[in-house]
């Protein structure tokens, strides 16, 4: 007799909507951000809040303090830290966090202050890690700071790219640090990536572009360097695609020994 294989899946999403979207959709968890545009920000303390009045699933915050690299001033990992700490006193499930080296390295140290700040919550190493030089050192790296999880694509732009470096991401981790597995993953081919890395967590966005309520729409001025098309237009968690996509991965049956 056949026994379906059910891995954890977590949404990635842009503030209460997005949260409200991906729970509905059946995600085991959510990963709360602003502006995905720059690869998730940390929400504000009000979207935080909110969101643990209208959860029912847990979610983990994303700590990041601005776009571009993972080599933060002392300044901006101060912030961080003082982040971590107000997250965990409000008592969200876990956060998100990730801080290398000039040389492409995990930032252990700081790591470890993050981690030691965040407990009891769950911590998640973000793709910061298909960031770093070696990505062998850096699961051990990880293992001795005390995080919980790393997000990775395996170093390549999508999943399906990254299969070799995933599956043995996987293979080093050995229990000892949960791979949750990212990049392009759709209703398509989310079955696919899980079977051949062996992960136990996904994690996918979905988002859809919908255009703006506004009736209103100035054509002469763009905020923050954007388009002034992007003015006008709403990134959303499709709901539907999310459902599609847990399905896809949920149909997959183990073969008994």
């Amino acid at each position: 007799m056949t026994k379906p294989r059910l891995p954890r899946i977590e949404v990635c999403v842009e503030g209460i909507d997005g949260l409200l979207a991906a729970q509905k959709a059946g995600a085991d968890r959510v990963e709360l951000c602003a502006s995905l545009l720059e690869g998730g920000l940390t929400p504000s303390i009000g979207v935080v809040r909110e969101a643990l009045k209208l959860s029912t699933i847990p979610f983990n915050v994303i700590v990041r303090p601005r776009g571009g690299d993972f080599l933060y001033s002392e300044q901006e990992f101060q912030s961080m830290l003082r982040d971590v700490e107000a997250l965990r006193d409000l008592g969200v499930a876990g956060v998100v966090i990730g801080c290398l080296t000039a040389d492409g390295r995990v930032d252990v140290e700081r790591t470890r202050a993050l981690v030691r700040a965040a407990k009891p919550l769950t911590v998640t190493f973000h793709r910061a890690f298909d960031m770093t030089v070696d990505y062998r050192q850096a699961v051990e790296d990880l293992v001795h700071a005390g995080v919980d999880r790393v997000l990775t694509s395996g170093q390549r732009r999508t999943a399906l790219d990254g299969l070799d470096i995933l599956k043995d991401t996987v293979s080093l981790a050995n229990g000892r640090l949960v791979v949750m597995v990212c990049g392009g993953l759709n209703a398509g081919n989310i079955a696919d990536v899980l079977d051949r890395t062996g992960a136990p967590e996904a994690h996918f966005s979905a988002g859809k572009t919908v255009p703006s309520g506004m009736a209103f729409l100035n054509p002469f001025v763009g905020m923050g360097g954007t388009s002034l098309e992007r003015e006008y237009q709403l990134t959303l968690t499709d709901e539907s695609a999310v459902r599609a996509t847990i399905a896809a991965a949920r149909v997959r049956e183990v073969q008994p020994a």
